[in-house]
């Protein structure tokens, strides 16, 4: 297998994974079922079910700190497209194009060392804490 099929895979599993933690995450996720449901659509419904639990894992794997778990899941995603481009090589363009739109959603290198935060409150008191971004939107009670 060469460069052709081994570096578009290696590209799209870790901007997938990569993605899974942002607020583009479902375009993200339509264009990879897209893709399969133009070449492969007997496992077009499969692989968006699988692309939401690898999310699910991704996301308790970023809470927890576990670095190891979101290397594994890219390699997991990177092996899926792979083996896509291998049974229809036609797939690359395609891919290459989804790619483009999604790479300037790619969030900015994350930190290596860990946030901890730590709050209390008491009474009405409120905390918002946050590692990066954060936005918040007050509801006056009803």
């Amino acid at each position: 297998m060469g460069p052709e099929i081994a570096d578009p895979a290696r590209t799209a599993g870790t901007t997938m994974v990569a993605l899974m933690a942002t607020q583009t995450w479902e375009s993200a996720r339509e264009g990879m079922v897209a893709l399969w449901r133009r070449f492969q659509p007997e496992r077009a419904e499969a692989v968006g079910g699988e692309l939401e639990a690898t999310r699910e894992d991704l996301l308790l794997a970023q809470r927890s700190g576990d670095t190891e778990t979101e290397a594994e899941l890219t390699a997991e995603w990177q092996a899926r497209v792979r083996r896509l481009l291998v049974a229809r090589p036609e797939v690359a363009d395609e891919l290459r194009r989804i790619l483009a739109e999604l790479t300037p959603a790619l969030p900015e290198e994350r930190p290596t060392t860990g946030i901890r935060l730590r709050a209390e409150a008491s009474g009405n008191g409120r905390v918002y804490q946050a590692g990066r971004d954060q936005h918040i939107t007050e509801r006056p009670d009803r």
